[in-house]
């Protein structure tokens, strides 16, 4: 819980100061590098659905608020700092002339941090969200 605190505050910071793309690179190459050494497996859905419980219960108790996409990238990430393949799903729409998005984290095509149905009401970008890397030639 401690560790899904820290993440949600630096996860906070981290968004709004280098934005998605990047934010979500670093989170990528630090859950990968805290498992380089244990490939990326199926684990329980008990287990899922613990750190899913638990990222919630940190997120609530926090003294500023999170929004869902912070929420989401955090979950994704402490499940794939542990070998989980966890996915980011994104989703939009448009609600009197007004663009809404919203995150939610999915494993094995099951939402695991979205108690209610909200996400239901997005269509969801096609595919995990995944990180934009550059090239240089």
């Amino acid at each position: 819980m401690l560790e899904a605190a820290a993440t949600l505050l630096a996860t906070w910071l981290g968004l709004r100061l280098v934005g998605f793309t990047r934010w979500k690179s670093a989170l990528t190459w630090l859950a990968l590098s805290a498992n380089a050494t244990t490939q990326l497996r199926a684990a329980s859905k008990q287990r899922a659905d613990a750190i899913a419980r638990m990222s919630a219960a940190a997120a609530r108790n926090l003294f500023f608020a999170t929004n869902c996409l912070e929420k989401s990238l955090v979950l994704w990430w402490l499940l794939r700092r542990r070998g989980i393949a966890a996915e980011l799903r994104i989703g939009a729409r448009k609600e009197l002339e007004r663009f809404e998005a919203h995150a939610w984290v999915e494993l094995d095509s099951r939402v695991l941090n979205d108690a209610g149905e909200e996400h239901r009401h997005f269509v969801p970008f096609e595919g995990p969200i995944t990180p934009v890397e550059t090239q240089t030639n």
